[in-house]
């Protein structure tokens, strides 16, 4: 009894995220080993105990990395996001670089890491470490009269670099993380009239790339038609048989749950689904737990969104406020696109339920998010001088030591 009171001492920070951090991994069990007999079956095993273990290793290891990130005193992550923004452009060039083709789509957004094997993708620890960087650099001109000239080389060409590396193999992401990082620029006060000059280069870039890759098919195969066929099927009074067979799925999936659902394991559209225990698990969840069990989620990340902005309002400085936003928010608003694809109020996107599908990566970088925010929340007395001069990255090594 005394080892598990000296474990829960040791969590520091907000207990309602850390709860409701715990809630969704613990759930997540249910739907993901229900959901794992569809892959058991395609592998040809029908061993569904391992996926339950693997997704059980990812939720540890998740949770020994936001119980780390948690105890780093958050005006660190100003410089960490510095020095790790380069070593983030350098990965995403390797990963663009391997030119992975699944299927005949590009689908290069993986890399493995050396001596494991264990494949990562990288524009989800991108999206993290460049929302730090945004929030770092909008505290320091905060309250100061700045041209959108002066903006370019320290703002907008990192932000420009990390999109156009994600764009190639990740639409959505793409979209995902400059919708968070206008988002956050606009509440950090960026003058409107620059913000409104970006949205349009961002545009005018995005058509510009479609135009090069209808132009040059080769180098980017089938990812734009993917993307258009998508966004025109869902646009499309038409039901296509073909094209919308996973949301035709997620729907009946949805549709089969009523008030209290099938029950635990019960999933039919589980056999159906290709992607039934990460980018359509919600529909899964709603068919074996029904509405109550959907209506649950959905207050879980509705109450840490509420969590997230109520230490965001109470955090001390600039940049806690704004890192709280930019790390914390995109988690809930990749939660609420999954839920909206399931039942068809968005297009397909291939975007993840936060700590609940399966899938490493998208859960080690979730918990990496709450450990920064739970750092915020920590509260730890800092000195003034800290919080104001800690802007090198040299200065953090020489704080460590």
């Amino acid at each position: 009894m005394s080892r598990v009171k000296n474990v829960f001492s040791g969590l520091q920070g907000d207990k309602a995220i850390w709860a409701i951090a715990a809630l969704l991994a613990l759930f997540s069990f249910l739907p993901v080993y229900s959901a794992a007999s569809n892959l058991a079956y395609i592998n040809g095993d029908g061993n569904t105990i391992r996926f339950l273990i693997k997704h059980g290793m990812h939720l540890v290891l998740g949770f020994t990395i936001l119980f780390g990130v948690h105890k780093i005193p958050h005006h660190y992550f100003r410089g960490l996001s510095v020095i790790f923004l380069p070593l983030v452009l350098v990965l995403l060039i390797v990963t663009l670089a391997q030119g992975t083709v699944m299927a005949g789509a590009n689908a290069a957004r993986w890399i493995k890491i050396p001596f494991v094997g264990v494949g990562f993708q990288t524009s989800t620890l991108a999206a993290v470490v460049l929302m730090a960087y945004v929030a770092r650099y909008l505290s320091r001109i905060k309250d100061k009269d700045v041209t959108f000239k002066e903006t370019l080389m320290p703002l907008w060409l990192p932000v420009g670099l990390v999109l156009i590396l994600i764009l190639p193999a990740n639409f959505s992401t793409t979209a995902i993380l400059f919708v968070m990082v206008v988002a956050l620029v606009f509440l950090g006060g960026y003058p409107l009239k620059y913000l409104g000059a970006i949205i349009g280069a961002g545009i005018v870039m995005l058509l510009l790339f479609i135009l090069l890759a209808k132009a040059f098919p080769g180098m980017f195969p089938n990812r734009v038609d993917t993307w258009i066929s998508r966004v025109e099927n869902f646009a499309s009074d038409e039901v296509d048989a073909d094209a919308d067979y996973q949301i035709e799925k997620a729907k009946i999936a949805i549709a089969s749950g009523g008030p209290f659902g099938q029950g635990p394991g019960k999933s039919v559209q589980k056999n159906f689904l290709p992607q039934s225990s990460s980018d359509f698990i919600y529909a899964i969840i709603v068919e074996e737990f029904g509405l109550a069990g959907g209506l649950f989620l959905m207050a879980m990340y509705l109450l840490l969104l509420f969590r997230i902005t109520v230490i965001a309002h109470k955090a001390e400085t600039i940049f806690a406020k704004l890192l709280v936003v930019g790390v914390g928010m995109p988690i809930v608003f990749q939660a609420l696109i999954n839920m909206a694809v399931a039942v068809e109020l968005f297009p397909v996107t291939g975007q993840t339920l936060p700590l609940v599908s399966s899938g490493g990566t998208s859960i080690w970088m979730t918990c990496l998010a709450i450990g920064i925010v739970l750092s915020v929340s920590a509260k730890r007395e800092v000195k003034k001088q800290e919080l104001d001069t800690i802007e090198n990255p040299l200065d953090i090594l020489s704080e460590t030591l």
